[in-house]
């Protein structure tokens, strides 16, 4: 825990007073104002990770809400066909947002407006690090121009009937964390909740996450907070909620290959109970199962493009994965994809 910036934070005594005080549950459903979330673990938007096939995968393991890859809001507008396979949730059981981002205030609330019937939110992306995005003056760029942000968000809250939510970083570069700030202004904006990655835009998703910083932003506002940043297992889970006093989890790049996480978490936070490890045959039908969502959904040849990544990710630990990766990032042909998983 000390790489993650908690002073004088211990995981077995916070864990042992818990016990001993016969505390509740740590799963616990939360309102974001008219929208009554049935747990509070959620899953990050992740382009090209977080689409449709997957988020059903991750919503049977127990999420309680899921977001849609970011989409533009030009995009949206200027009617580019590939904002309609990201904000395709049709099938998907439980809650959606829809995540957009951009920095025009009047635009941002004409798109929110446009889609928001069909989704029980809207989320702002306001934490992307990426160059393009970042040029442009939008994703963590934002985190640098306060009144813009502002504008952005309360304009959007005033025109939007579905909760608002935005998802930030801990600030800019490692010189200018503003998180408090920025987690305050968004509360007076009209958000109904935040989601903070515990690092910088200067950091990208290198080095330890600080939860410091989100513990000190939760303590400066009163709607709900969701932690991101390094919840690789369910133990990380219950760490970041007793040491930040967080309302929720926001989980990212460990679920990639590892929707089981999600039961996991569940588990330890709802019950106290950890979960015996996934076994081989367990992770292969989750396999498989991805494989055929991925074809029903967007059919045989981008199904076995875009599955490799997941494949790929679904064999971290197990024996001669070095091996298997590189034969499945090679093969072109579907059927043989299937019995490579079988095969295992």
């Amino acid at each position: 825990m000390k790489n993650h910036g908690i002073s004088g934070f211990s995981y077995e005594e916070a864990l042992k007073k818990r016990e001993e005080e016969g505390r509740d549950s740590l799963f616990q459903p939360i309102s974001l104002k008219d929208c009554r979330l049935p747990g509070n673990i959620l899953m990050a938007p992740m382009a090209g990770v977080t689409d449709l096939p997957y988020r059903i995968l991750c919503k049977e393991m127990g999420l309680s809400l899921s977001f849609t890859e970011m989409v533009s809001a030009k995009a949206i507008y200027y009617g580019n066909q590939n904002t309609d396979s990201l904000l395709e949730h049709q099938g998907e059981p439980g809650l959606v947002s829809a995540q957009l981002f951009g920095s025009d205030p009047a635009l941002m609330a004409e798109m929110a407006c446009r889609i928001e019937e069909d989704f029980d939110g809207i989320d702002v992306n306001m934490g992307c690090p990426v160059p393009k995005v970042v040029r442009n003056q939008e994703g963590s760029a934002l985190m640098t121009n306060l009144p813009l942000a502002e504008q952005v968000l309360s304009t959007m809250a005033k025109a939007l009937k579905k909760p608002l939510t935005v998802k930030f970083r801990i600030g800019f570069t490692d010189d200018a964390i503003n998180v408090v700030e920025f987690a305050k202004m968004a509360e007076a904006s009209g958000v109904a909740s935040v989601t903070i990655h515990g690092r910088t835009r200067e950091q990208y998703y290198r080095g330890k996450a600080n939860w410091q910083y989100i513990k000190e932003a939760k303590e400066a506002v009163k709607i709900p907070v969701f932690g991101n940043g390094d919840i690789f297992q369910e133990e990380d889970a219950l760490a970041m909620l007793l040491s930040t006093g967080v309302d929720g989890i926001a989980l990212a790049r460990g679920i990639q290959g590892n929707p089981f996480l999600i039961r996991a978490c569940v588990s330890l936070l709802s019950e106290g109970k950890k979960l015996p490890p996934v076994s081989l045959s367990e992770r292969k039908e989750m396999m498989l199962r991805h494989l055929r969502l991925m074809v029903e959904i967007k059919g045989e040849h981008l199904a076995l493009l875009e599955m490799r990544k997941h494949l790929s990710w679904y064999m971290e630990g197990l024996e001669n994965a070095a091996r298997w990766r590189q034969r499945v990032n090679t093969e072109n042909d579907l059927e043989k994809v299937f019995q490579m998983v079988r095969e295992l």
